[in-house]
């Protein structure tokens, strides 16, 4: 400290540290401010002094050809940068930021030298702490910095940190100037000393510089400045940079990775800063107070006594402990003990609402930002959509016209990569598809999102359809591609659908992979079971549809040839989903219709007749030819005899056991009724498994066992008691004194075949009538 700059050293976000800045400003009255931090944000700093700017913030800074290069500088409450802007800003003197440019802190992200950065041999707080003969650093710190009172000498504490500071950085060969492997922190502190040089030459003659307490040696001493220009000639070439103040959280401040800044307990230190550092008395008081308030909030019993008894056992702990007043850990073992009955899971809810807290920041409507970030604000107002770091439900109904354009904007913000909603499982059960539910929580670094998605347009839709056009152009997976038409359709991006179906039809005539066309049909049918509400004509995206159809039909059956388990058991599932998928294709004439379910019906009477016949390489695995059977026969494209003999066969000796019992997992796996409505499966499937040899059915029993779990609770009851009760040939006839009354059975005939619409005299049954479900189903009309 010399008799123009005063040097205050500080610990960040550190609330000790902050009343002491705070008193030392008051007392020195600085005509200049200087704070460590990056200059790019003097033009912006006034901002902080707005009714509107309420920490949590951060100053944002990002690359202006790169957004994902960005970096992030906190600011709580109880920081002691933001004690000092604010001071400054009050008594209207000139505040700086002098740390290294966020310019080129980007340039040494990429530069390899920069790469040499080691981490300090010493931590200057656990070497403190040793040297007062303490074992815990942290809570040594909050003895004697965070507790402590200003005195009457508002300097005192600085000068004391400065001497220690200095010896810290003599003992470690790391931290000296100069030295090897420490290259950002030299060019960090040589650009400290420009800046206070640059203080001194505009006539500033009381000047009260804020750092971290660690450079105050390096800073104390101004050597020649040509060494310090010297070594700032070496930085790389800097890019464009631009910054911004954005919202933060006490959580994102309690991370120590990612852009947090590793403060365990931000809400406790709000408190510590909030209650002037005396957490004996009534500071102490309050703070249980308020913990005693969430857990009854929670249904927890805790009354007033519990929070006197609280207050007691935590002084008890401070003096038995010999701390000057009761610290974080006295206080939370008191809540423990007397709030919550030594329950662990109470007290995690105190840790995380009060200890960490749940403050976000908000940052006035001035602020600058790209047009991106200035239209999602207006849109969360206008659709009152305050984002909230805490996780909440939100049920939309998209038949009301703000449920309908929240979901728009939801949609919008996950294909531009911002996450803030989840869609999740309806808490209401409802089978429209008018029902959506989403989890929000918002997350700060979703603002470096907002800026990446910038260069796709200015406003959330005009950047969710340039991004969803980019995404084409480099899809190379066909399943992407009829993702993104589906998105483009839930999301209303009628522009960005034509590039997405041009992309989709170049590469679906390319692909020649059966299991790829599966896989991306499904997606392209519920993308035409939404519709387009603007009135898109879909039209092309049917007929890709269609074709993709067409196409696994020809290539299903060598799709299904000369597969293992594993695969086999995935493309059970693309059967299953396309099965589905051209149920609900439809649209068209009724021909049109016709044709392509018989082409389907045909592929998988294609895939059921290929039995291995020379291994299993030459033939379909039973898996999927006993699931081809039962789509078959559930359509009633197959008699339930035939199916009975299909099963015979396989269930002959002629058959592997283990091909024969995969067979029956994919026949079964629509459902176990059937064997309860014919006997004769039932029967044919007993002899089998009787007559499996006893080696080869140990290997069986897993999948054996698999198989039968997977059906109904109330069937696998039914066909035990079948099989106790024997005779599995033939159908259950009546018990005893209950033949059936012809005559009765006579008289409501008629009435069953009105009920059906079938006319009088109708002896045969009706044909299987297969739902259809209209192309063009508005999700938002469909009650």
């Amino acid at each position: 400290m010399t008799a123009e700059v005063t040097l205050l050293g500080v610990r960040h976000h550190g609330p000790g540290s902050a009343r002491a800045v705070a008193a030392a400003l008051a007392a020195l009255r600085p005509d200049a401010v200087l704070i460590e931090g990056p200059p790019e944000a003097d033009p912006i700093v006034a901002l902080a002094a707005e009714k509107e700017m309420v920490p949590p913030v951060a100053l944002l800074a990002h690359a202006v050809d790169d957004p994902a290069r960005a970096a992030f500088w906190p600011f709580a409450a109880f920081s002691p940068e933001w004690v000092a802007i604010q001071h400054a800003l009050a008594a209207e003197v000139p505040v700086r930021f002098i740390d290294l440019p966020a310019a080129a802190t980007f340039a040494l992200m990429t530069d390899g030298s920069s790469d040499q950065a080691l981490e300090r041999l010493v931590d200057p707080i656990a070497a403190l702490a040793a040297a007062a003969g303490q074992s815990d650093p942290e809570a040594w710190w909050e003895d004697v910095v965070e507790h402590r009172t200003p005195g009457e000498d508002p300097l005192a504490p600085f000068t004391a940190v400065a001497e220690a500071m200095a010896v810290l950085r003599g003992e470690d060969p790391v931290g000296t100037p100069g030295s090897p492997g420490v290259r950002r922190d030299d060019l960090r502190e040589a650009h400290m000393r420009q800046q206070i040089r640059a203080a001194r030459r505009a006539g500033h003659r009381r000047i009260a510089v804020v750092c971290g307490a660690w450079h105050v040696p390096a800073l104390a001493a101004l050597p020649a400045a040509g060494a310090d220009r010297a070594l700032l000639a070496t930085l790389p070439k800097k890019p464009k940079t631009e910054i911004t103040w954005v919202p933060w959280t006490h959580r994102r401040l309690s991370q120590h990775t990612g852009y947090g800044a590793g403060i365990e307990s931000p809400g406790w230190y709000q408190h510590l800063y909030e209650t002037s550092g005396a957490t004996a008395g009534h500071g102490l008081a309050r703070w249980l107070t308020r913990a005693a308030e969430l857990l009854r909030a929670e249904d927890h019993p805790v009354s007033s006594a519990h929070v006197i008894e609280a207050v007691r056992l935590a002084e008890t702990l401070a003096a038995v402990r010999r701390r000057p007043f009761a610290g974080l850990a006295e206080t939370l073992d008191a809540v423990r003990s007397v709030m919550c009955d030594g329950s662990d899971l109470a007290l995690a809810l105190v840790r995380d609402r009060l200890v960490v807290g749940e403050a976000l920041g908000e940052v006035p409507a001035s602020t600058p930002t790209v047009p991106l970030q200035r239209d999602l604000t207006r849109l969360q107002r206008s659709l009152r959509l305050k984002p909230d770091v805490e996780e909440r439900e939100l049920t939309l109904d998209l038949r009301k016209e703000l449920d309908a354009n929240r979901s728009l904007l939801l949609h919008r913000l996950r294909l531009l990569g911002i996450g803030w909603g989840t869609e999740s499982r309806s808490a209401v059960n409802s089978t429209g598809t008018f029902r959506e539910s989403w989890r929000l929580r918002w997350d700060p670094e979703f603002a470096v999102r907002v800026v990446e998605a910038a260069q796709w347009g200015t406003t959330v839709a005009q950047a969710a359809a340039g991004k969803v056009a980019a995404l084409a152009e480099r899809a190379t997976e066909l399943a992407d591609l009829t993702g993104l038409a589906e998105h483009c359709l839930v999301a209303q991006l009628p522009e960005a659908l034509p590039a997405v179906l041009r992309a989709l039809a170049d590469r679906a005539a390319l692909d020649t992979d059966t299991a790829h066309l599966a896989e991306a049909l499904p997606a392209l049918v519920r993308a035409l079971r939404y519709g387009d509400v603007r009135g898109t004509d879909s039209g092309a995206l049917d007929g890709v549809a269609r074709g993709l159809a067409e196409r696994i039909c020809v290539g299903l059956a060598p799709a299904c040839t000369g597969l293992d388990a594993e695969g086999a058991s995935a493309m059970r599932a693309r059967l299953d989903a396309v099965h589905t998928a051209i149920g609900l294709l439809g649209g068209g004439t009724e021909d049109s219709s016709d044709t392509l379910a018989d082409r389907w019906a045909a592929a998988l009477g294609s895939v059921s007749r290929r039995e291995p016949t020379g291994g299993a390489a030459t033939g379909v695995p039973g898996l999927l030819r006993g699931r081809a059977v039962r789509l078959l026969l559930d359509d009633g494209r197959l008699a339930t005899a035939e199916a009975g003999d299909r099963l015979g066969l396989v269930l002959s000796r002629a058959s592997a056991p283990a091909d024969a019992a995969g067979w029956i997992e994919g026949f079964l796996s629509g459902g176990g009724a059937l064997l309860l409505h014919d006997p004769r499966l039932l029967a044919l499937l007993d002899g089998w498994l009787t007559a499996v040899p006893a080696d080869a059915f140990t290997d069986l029993l897993p999948l054996l066992r698999r198989t039968f779990a997977t059906l109904e609770a109330g069937v696998r009851h039914s066909v035990g008691a079948r099989i106790a009760a024997g005779r599995l040939d033939a159908a259950p006839r009546p018990a005893a004194g209950e033949q059936l009354d012809q005559a009765r059975a006579d008289a409501a005939l008629p009435t069953v075949l009105r009920l059906l619409g079938l006319p009088p005299g109708t002896t045969e049954p009706p044909p299987p009538v297969r739902p259809r479900i209209p192309r063009q189903l508005d999700r938002r009309s469909a009650a």
